[in-house]
């Protein structure tokens, strides 16, 4: 359990550097403790794994004043927990993740917020996808790939995006180098 945690840690660290990430800014995380685990997606969630990966990922994000947004899984539709400090005028719905009904992760999550809501979808400006959970709905346009040394957690493949704005205007635009990233 200790090297699941580490390379969570190593992940979100990675991600925040590569992507250039910033106060403020948010990450959505998909994660099935059953593919980190070597199992099928879904069938062994595990709670106890799942504390170990929020803890890590939280704090390296909490440290930076970034956002944790954590998707639930398919049978909450995908739905979004997150701080409402970081969403404050976006619409809820009414759900409390469990293991088995929204995952693990996303119950971790739920129980360690400050003020936990749930939202049914948001624009996040990266991401981090533990075991193809489907985390680009969640994703601000453009989304780009970040190749992160972390490939797996556990068992599970890790994934990662970050994402810029769209280009617009055509041959004669001129853009704006920060944001190209």
């Amino acid at each position: 359990m200790n090297e699941i945690a580490i390379q969570a840690k190593v992940a979100a660290e990675e991600l925040c550097s590569m992507a250039h990430l910033k106060e403020g800014d948010i990450v959505v995380i998909g994660c099935s403790t059953s593919e980190v685990l070597g199992s099928k997606l879904g069938t062994n969630s595990s709670p106890d794994t799942a504390k170990i990966l929020f803890e890590s990922i939280y704090d390296v994000f909490k440290s930076k004043g970034i956002y944790l947004a954590a998707q639930c899984c398919e049978h909450l539709n995908r739905a979004i927990i997150v701080e409402r400090e970081a969403v404050p005028f976006a619409e809820r719905v009414n759900v409390v993740p469990q293991p088995k009904a929204g995952g693990s992760f996303a119950t971790q999550a739920y129980a360690h917020f400050k003020n936990p809501v749930a939202i049914e979808e948001i624009k996040a400006d990266a991401g981090i996808d533990i075991g193809a959970t489907l985390i680009g709905m969640h994703l601000k346009k453009v989304a780009v790939p970040v190749r992160l040394g972390i490939k797996k957690i556990g068992e599970a493949p890790v994934t990662a995006a970050r994402t810029r704005p769209k280009f617009i205007g055509g041959e004669r635009a001129v853009y704006d180098k920060e944001l190209m990233g």
